[in-house]
């Protein structure tokens, strides 16, 4: 991994591993916790070339952002034509802008390990035809089924909302 510190201030680069461990957080925590509901960010390219962006339940896993959408939304159209995308959230201390590649997943043990981890976090995602499906899901996400997207990360900028402060922008091996 390449990092490269952005900071004008003098702080140091901020650790990929604070990140990390954070995304895991997010992707593990429930409301009834007492956490607060995380929206992630999904930005893609209308064929226009025009910007798109849209809100998304993403869980990290494995080192890849994983979110649903319907077939017929402007953003499964777009990502169809092309995969390019980012993905942005506020963490605990850490504004983060993930950019990568999407990849559409059909793989059963993938989907249905997925849709467990959907279904701890409060919404009761099945597997079915090879996408998930569920009594209820977003109003942007179209109607079911849904399907799961992978985003492979390529280059990342976090800036930290609280100390060590600092910014950095990391970029992944391929």
């Amino acid at each position: 991994m390449e990092e490269k510190n952005l900071d004008i201030y003098g702080s140091p680069p901020i650790p990929w591993e604070r990140a990390l461990e954070q995304l895991k957080a997010a992707s593990t925590e429930t409301q009834d916790e007492g956490h607060p509901h995380k929206t992630y960010w999904l930005a893609t390219v209308r064929p226009d070339g025009r910007p798109h962006v849209a809100g998304v339940g993403a869980l990290w896993v494995d080192g890849k952002f994983y979110f649903t959408s319907g077939a017929g939304t402007r953003k499964s159209r777009n990502l169809a034509k092309n995969p390019n995308c980012m993905i942005s959230v506020s963490l605990r201390d850490l504004d983060l802008v993930v950019e990568g590649t999407v990849v559409r997943v059909t793989d059963e043990p993938t989907l249905r390990r997925l849709a467990e981890l959907y279904a701890t976090q409060g919404w009761p995602a099945r597997v079915g035809d090879g996408a998930l499906t569920a009594e209820y899901s977003a109003p942007s996400a179209g109607p079911p089924p849904w399907d799961l997207y992978a985003v492979t990360p390529s280059t990342a900028i976090g800036v930290a909302s609280a100390e060590p402060y600092g910014a950095t922008r990391w970029r992944f091996q391929a």
